[in-house]
């Protein structure tokens, strides 16, 4: 057809010309907006290239066909065909099942045999820190969502203070102008003076057009990079020349039979104003600096940090249900399979970003930021403590994970911590309060290691699930997971933890596992005799036999002086 017209005249060649470049201009500086189209096509280019095929083949058997009773068994065939694609794959789940599973297969997996120590414990939850935020600026901003990174070697939250997404034209005009940077492990998070900091950025998550993160980092991309790559997670830090930089977490498709995430470096985007060339740059070639995982090791800043999106360690840590062999996570077995447990409410869900020691634990892990899981039975009545899942944060091609369940160790897992709470203080109104986000407590505590889960308690707004309470003093409890009791302990000091902990389980431990004293302990009067007492009865008794052996010696006498003659 095109053909026909282009021979028509030079009017219709001019014409022709025209539309194929508009269609080409149209293609180059709008990819950022039919880039998903891309995406869809790279995730299930394996079902389409199948389904194609046998519609193609399907449809041309049915049109050679002149039977009537052909051609209605060959679109039988059809629609039984893409039916079964339909409930197998997506209603039943197959396909992210066979995803799944290549994850597991490309996971550089080590088990560890001993946990590492938490370290620079978090007192305040994700939407506690949200809340907050949001208390803290005025009607035209927003505050995009928190994440804990690296900022002058202390654990903070960051959050950029940004157009609200209410007003379109402070989203086409403004700049994001500010960026909350608050110390994680304070119970008195401030968000006034030094931890309101000014800096620029041209680009952001909440802006319109160009000046948006996606579409700017999108418009970054080469054409291969159009098909396998998409931004996720936004991260605000500092660089290595100390200036705040905004840092785009990048997902990379591999495989062709079910395509499945990956890290794939990051995007790092620079703080300026927004100017003509800048603007230029936007529509043209877009904006970041792209640095791929084997690159990340010439960025110091990056190392040891918080830039992994949280959908990529998610599938690998759901991947270890596949421990067990491929078909264990199938309804008639699932004797191994494990699941990450939901959390109710609106929180926080798993997994909680944490800072662990492994300087002790005997493995080449870095000591720093991780993405943690705690893997539960699939069944919603089992919540044991399955695995431990350490991702490191900063996208580094290994995982750690502590394996429980075959260590018989009996541990309560994440979801079994809102009903510990709630039973040991009935006076609470938990309708208006609730537990929130059971982050990992590990400690060396009265001999050994020891895990504990860090919960704080949150009220919620009875209008809005998902608006949570910041107090500045909040309510902490720690449980225990072995043995089950749960420690309320004071959140103004926490070098006093560890020691609240052994004054309300020192007892336990000790008729237990027969600890000793510990924290300065004296024994007291009643334990001393109990303790001497138990020395008592463990002193063998000796058979008194004295008359016997006398009586065996006078008769050994009396034999020798009858054959002696005396």
């Amino acid at each position: 057809m095109i053909k026909s017209y282009w021979n028509k005249g030079g009017k219709q060649k001019g014409i022709t010309i025209f539309v194929i470049l508009l269609l080409l201009v149209l293609l180059f500086f709008f990819r950022d907006d039919y880039q998903p189209v891309l995406l869809f096509i790279r995730k299930y280019i394996f079902v389409i290239l199948v389904s194609a095929l046998i519609l193609f083949f399907g449809l041309r058997k049915f049109r050679k066909s002149a039977n009537v009773g052909s051609r209605l068994g060959i679109l039988a065939l059809l629609i039984i065909f893409f039916g079964l694609l339909y409930v197998v794959g997506w209603h039943y789940k197959m396909y992210d099942y066979m995803k799944t599973y290549n994850v597991f297969n490309s996971l550089n997996k080590v088990e560890i045999n001993e946990l590492p120590l938490t370290r620079n414990e978090r007192i305040q939850p994700l939407r506690n820190v949200f809340s907050m935020a949001n208390e803290s600026v005025g009607e035209t901003k927003d505050v995009s969502l928190p994440h804990l990174v690296r900022v002058d070697g202390q654990n903070k939250w960051t959050m950029a203070i940004q157009p609200s997404e209410k007003y379109v034209m402070q989203q086409i005009n403004d700049n994001t102008e500010e960026v909350f940077a608050v110390s994680s492990t304070t119970p008195f998070p401030r968000f006034s003076n030094e931890n309101r900091i000014p800096v620029t950025f041209s680009i952001g998550e909440s802006l319109k057009f160009s000046r948006n993160t996606y579409n700017a980092v999108v418009q970054r991309f080469n054409p291969w990079m159009l098909f396998n790559y998409e931004p996720s997670d936004t991260f605000y830090m500092k660089n290595d020349d100390d200036k705040w930089v905004e840092v785009v977490s990048l997902i990379k498709w591999k495989g062709f039979f079910f395509p499945y995430p990956s890290f794939g470096g990051v995007m790092i985007i620079d703080s300026g104003e927004h100017d003509m060339n800048d603007y230029l740059e936007r529509i043209t070639i877009g904006k970041g600096t792209f640095v791929s995982p084997d690159e990340i090791k010439n960025h110091p800043f990056l190392m040891k940090q918080n830039t992994l999106s949280e959908k990529v360690s998610q599938l690998e840590a759901e991947s270890l249900k596949f421990l067990g062999g491929f078909s264990d996570p199938l309804p008639w077995n699932m004797e191994t399979a494990v699941k990450i447990p939901m959390m109710p409410k609106d929180q926080n869900q798993q997994p909680y970003v944490t800072d662990f020691d492994f300087s002790g634990s005997n493995s080449n892990a870095y000591s720093g930021l991780y993405h943690w899981f705690g893997l539960e039975p699939v069944g919603n009545e089992r919540t044991s403590l399955s695995y431990s899942v350490f991702v490191p944060a900063d996208g580094t091609d290994k995982l750690y994970y502590y394996d429980h369940a075959t260590k018989k160790q009996g541990y309560a897992g994440v979801s079994a911590m809102p009903l510990k709470v709630k039973e040991s203080r009935k006076e609470y109104d938990w309708n208006a309060s609730t537990p929130v986000e059971f982050r990992p407590y590990i400690k060396n505590i009265a001999g050994r290691k020891r895990m504990f889960f860090l919960g704080t308690i949150s009220s919620i707004s009875s209008t809005d699930a998902q608006q949570f309470d910041g107090s500045a003093t909040p309510d902490l409890v720690l449980i225990d997971s072995e043995y089950r009791d749960v420690i309320w302990i004071d959140v103004k000091h926490p070098s006093t933890w560890d020691e609240e902990v052994y004054n309300q389980l020192n007892e336990a431990w000790r008729a237990s596992e027969g600890i000793g004293y510990y924290f300065k302990e004296q024994p007291k009067d009643e334990d001393i005799l109990e303790r001497e007492m138990d020395s008592l009865m463990t002193i063998p008794k000796v058979e008194d036999n004295t008359t016997e052996v006398i009586d065996k010696l006078q008769r050994q006498i009396d034999s020798l002086k009858a054959v002696n003659g005396l």
